[in-house]
């Protein structure tokens, strides 16, 4: 072990593209982490916005068409196979599936003196099918949740429990504490910007724009607190997804609360709005893998009410027990904000899901 440790890696990681998201962020963060160990970091990919962030953090980048969900893209498996004979990399971590099905691929058709090890990260709680059981097949197989593993677990049985880790999603405790607070600049854009905030206790529910993400009950929680509060929901909003806006948009007139909601796109400074409000929602009624808003805003301070499945209620078990409730049980968090009101409460601080943990760990699997 003691010389595996000492050794200079090199590591391949594999993901659609670097447009954005959380599998994204963690391959940047990955190969950032590697660059500063004196490891060699490459990253694999059709590309995106986020390239020269990470070339800027010392990976390279090698663009490569494993995006397309279509048979076509199995033509990668020989280019990525010479790729990987070249570069003689430790190890190959693919982070979604198609890429998964690319480098099982082409790993498989190299010799075992030549070979790397294989990784995976099992990030969602993919469709159970033979596609999606690839993620179950690298040396080793890092779950981002205890949910995640006993998602395989349950329904990949024949992985075999010794290959699975847990590591959780972490955030940079320099950047989210409970000392973190706006700069009066943003504050006062944001009060010209959405000046009935300033005399109210902000709410917000921030997410992608589905119906899964429990809009509806959370105009009822605002509606059912009274003129006090005021809701915000904020999340990016793609062409099919407009009318779906519209109809959130209608239920807000219907309830007679348009006054006291304020719909935001995509932001670039949750982190602000975060720390300026009295509580974060999640209430999506699908379990999901992790749950970074519900981290990132804990991390700052603020209390958060979300429902107590999959990531997001091992997060709430952790460092805020007192906002779980009950799966769409809205009026329970009524209850609990009514609660708040009386005896005010605080997370604990953050010492647990921190990103040098995640990286450490993950460094671990790399160096066995």
């Amino acid at each position: 072990m003691k010389t595996i440790e000492k050794k200079r890696l090199k590591v391949i990681q594999l993901v659609p593209e670097l447009n954005g998201g959380g599998v994204e962020r963690g391959t940047l963060e990955v190969g950032k982490f590697l660059s500063k160990k004196n490891h060699e970091s490459i990253v694999v990919s059709n590309g995106g916005a986020m390239v020269s962030r990470l070339e800027t953090e010392g990976s390279r980048h090698i663009q490569m068409p494993i995006h397309n969900k279509n048979p076509l893209s199995l033509l990668q498996v020989p280019l990525l196979r010479r790729l990987i004979i070249k570069e003689k990399p430790n190890v190959v971590h693919a982070r979604s599936r198609l890429p998964a099905w690319i480098s099982y691929l082409a790993i498989k058709t190299i010799s075992s003196s030549l070979r790397p090890k294989f990784v995976t990260t099992v990030h969602g709680f993919y469709s159970v099918n033979p596609y999606s059981e690839i993620m179950t097949r690298g040396d080793q197989v890092i779950c981002v949740s205890k949910s995640i593993r006993d998602y395989v677990t349950h329904n990949y049985p024949n992985t075999p429990p010794q290959k699975l880790s847990v590591i959780y999603r972490g955030i940079e405790s320099r950047d989210y504490n409970f000392e973190y607070k706006p700069k009066s600049e943003w504050l006062e854009n944001w009060y010209a910007a959405y000046p009935k905030t300033k005399k109210s206790k902000i709410l917000i529910l921030a997410g992608r724009m589905t119906r899964l993400k429990g809009h509806q009950e959370f105009f009822k929680i605002i509606k059912n607190l009274g003129s006090d509060y005021c809701g915000i929901v904020a999340g990016h909003v793609n062409d099919k997804k407009e009318g779906y806006l519209s109809e959130l948009k209608t239920s807000v007139k219907q309830l007679g609360i348009q006054n006291r909601v304020i719909f935001l796109e995509h932001r670039d400074d949750l982190k602000d709005i975060f720390s300026i409000s009295s509580s974060v929602f999640s209430l999506s009624t699908k379990p999901e893998s992790f749950g970074r808003v519900v981290l990132e805003a804990l991390s700052l301070g603020t209390p958060v009410i979300g429902y107590d499945i999959g990531g997001v209620g091992e997060i709430l078990c952790n460092l805020f027990p007192e906002g779980k409730v009950p799966t769409s049980d809205y009026l329970s968090a009524i209850d609990r904000i009514k609660w708040w009101e009386k005896k005010p409460v605080k997370p604990k601080e953050n010492n647990f899901f921190q990103l040098e943990k995640m990286l450490s760990k993950t460094m671990d699997i790399y160096t066995q």
